[in-house]
């Protein structure tokens, strides 16, 4: 009796072994070697080879997703650092020996939670790797709208486009006829921030760092003016060549020499919204601003945000954004990378200049 029941319970142990087994794959992960000081390089990250079981486990309430795009965005360069106790980031560091995160498209394969299915499309924040077993739902969107590009979803209908939303209208509240200046103009958000600018009657310029770059923005963004940042010796005069009469809205992606010369234009009673200083994100020692006092004498507010503190402002945004889309009337563009190979040198890419518009890399079609 004991022998039969201990030959049993074998053959039970192997079958679930097989059953394992059978419901688990490999799972490309980029993980994080190393904190980084200075600027980044690919080598401070590696893709590494794990093993996933494509099934929730028992009684879970979460997700197992199958990523399809993987958002690089340049404010994962902070996170990429040592934490600073006194000067925490705003969102939690990357550890070494672990997978970088951040903002996903991805497919539902096994649903633990009554709000999605297998098969949904979802925007996730979870971890850079080709599966994903999320434990809570807390940061999972279900995507509603498919007649756009999937893609789109960590751009225009993203992050990156509520971020320029909030940024213009919320902080800036443009006018008919104001004269609007936008610095990495050809980034996810500045791409957009010109084009809104433009729906709301402003005079805008934008600066990028090349020459395809600044044909772009006047070509096919509709910008009034542009120019390349990198030919220029005297910012200040560069600005008073576009903006003679001064600014009087500056989206602030840049920092440092830019930020300086901006406050030397601006006009009475201007705004500047502070989005991001993507100039100070790989120096060791910050470089500071001289001109503030301009803030003081010309009234002007200087404001940074968070786009996570607007998100009850999401269905108002996508009720004004998804018409534009659908409608040709805004255009957005993608640098998409295919492999999640490609994921290190893509991200670092960002602050050499080397992407044209959105960056992001395809791990996997929606299809397959």
């Amino acid at each position: 009796m004991d022998e039969r029941c201990s030959r049993e319970r074998e053959e039970g142990e192997q079958r679930t072994t097989m059953e394992d087994e059978r419901e688990t794959v490999s799972n490309k992960q980029v993980v994080l070697k190393n904190y980084v000081i200075g600027f980044p390089k690919e080598s401070d990250m590696e893709v590494k080879q794990v093993k996933i079981r494509v099934k929730l486990p028992q009684d879970s309430n979460g997700l197992l997703v199958k990523n399809l795009y993987l958002s690089c965005d340049p404010y994962m360069r902070g996170r990429m650092s040592r934490p600073d106790q006194l000067r925490p980031y705003f969102v939690e560091n990357f550890k070494p020996g672990s997978p970088l995160s951040g903002f996903v498209i991805a497919k539902v394969l096994d649903s633990g939670h009554s709000n999605f299915k297998k098969g949904d499309l979802v925007v996730a924040f979870t971890s850079w790797e080709e599966y994903s077993l999320i434990p809570s739902v807390e940061m999972v969107y279900k995507i509603e709208h498919t007649d756009v590009p999937l893609s789109y979803y960590t751009g225009i209908l993203g992050m990156p486009g509520m971020t320029a939303y909030v940024g213009l209208y919320e902080i800036c509240s443009p006018k008919d006829g104001e004269r609007v200046y936008v610095s990495a103009a050809l980034g996810a958000v500045g791409q957009l921030v010109g084009q809104f600018a433009k729906l709301t009657g402003c005079y805008v310029v934008g600066s990028a760092g090349s020459k395809e770059k600044v044909d772009m923005l006047k070509d096919k963004f509709g910008f009034d003016e542009a120019f390349n940042y990198k030919e220029e010796q005297d910012l200040d005069a560069a600005l008073k060549r576009y903006f003679p009469e001064g600014i009087d809205i500056y989206f602030e992606n840049v920092g440092g020499k830019m930020l300086d010369a901006v406050l030397l234009n601006m006009r009475h009673h201007g705004r500047i919204s502070v989005c991001g200083m993507i100039s100070q994100y790989n120096l060791q020692q910050h470089e500071g601003v001289h001109n503030l006092f301009n803030l003081i004498t010309k009234r002007v507010r200087m404001e940074g945000f968070l786009v996570g503190d607007y998100h009850h402002l999401k269905p108002k945004f996508m009720d004004m954004v998804l018409p534009l889309v659908r409608d040709g009337k805004i255009a957005y563009v993608e640098d998409i990378v295919d492999g999640i190979e490609s994921a290190p040198a893509a991200l670092i890419g960002l602050f050499s200049g080397c992407n044209v518009g959105k960056q992001l890399v395809r791990v996997a079609h929606d299809h397959e």
